[in-house]
């Protein structure tokens, strides 16, 4: 975590551009949510919102025959394990 302290500059639309290490260190992408939270002393937090799993309703497409639960399970086990042999320099 950078110790530093990042400035940015309001604009006149209200908008600001965030520091690139801030970014970094907040894992922001496009699209990514902030919110701001005020403290008792005055101050605020900006913290990045975590995702509902509402959210992701829709997200997969599955176009073929319906699987049972198990049958996902290893789909998603053996899609793991090949990610991670990929990674695996031979």
């Amino acid at each position: 975590m950078s110790l530093t302290t990042e400035t940015a500059t309001v604009t006149t639309k209200g908008q600001i551009t965030i520091p690139i290490e801030v970014r970094r260190e907040m894992s922001l992408i496009p699209g990514s949510k902030l919110d701001f939270i005020p403290d008792q002393d005055g101050t605020w937090r900006v913290v990045k919102r975590k995702r509902s799993i509402m959210e992701l309703a829709g997200f997969l497409k599955w176009e073929a025959e319906p699987i049972s639960i198990e049958e996902m399970d290893e789909k998603a086990k053996r899609q793991v394990i090949d990610t991670y042999h990929q990674g695996i320099p031979r």
